[in-house]
């Protein structure tokens, strides 16, 4: 399964892409299920399709390598888009 797309959106938000991608790579059910609908909401509303990806690998033995993750600002306001890379094999 290969996985590519926006993390936050509108402002990048690196912490909260990251510590999303740290518990995709552990199969963290807990920590994915402990997100507020709050926070999964306008700009990081796209994280959302992660999380399906990793339900739909969860019961497969393979595990998520991150290609790439790139906070990619627009402006020194923290603007833009933030986009990762990854393939679950």
């Amino acid at each position: 399964m290969i996985a590519s797309g926006g993390l936050s959106h509108f402002v990048v938000d690196e912490e909260f892409d990251r510590a999303g991608l740290a518990a995709l790579k552990r199969k963290d059910e807990n920590a994915l299920f402990s997100i507020p609908e709050s926070l999964l909401q306008s700009g990081n509303s796209e994280f959302k399709n992660w999380i399906a990806v990793a339900g739909a690998v969860a019961d497969k033995p393979v595990q998520m390598n991150l290609i790439d993750y790139l906070p990619c600002y627009r402006s020194e306001a923290g603007t833009g888009c933030a986009m990762g890379f990854a393939l679950w094999q």
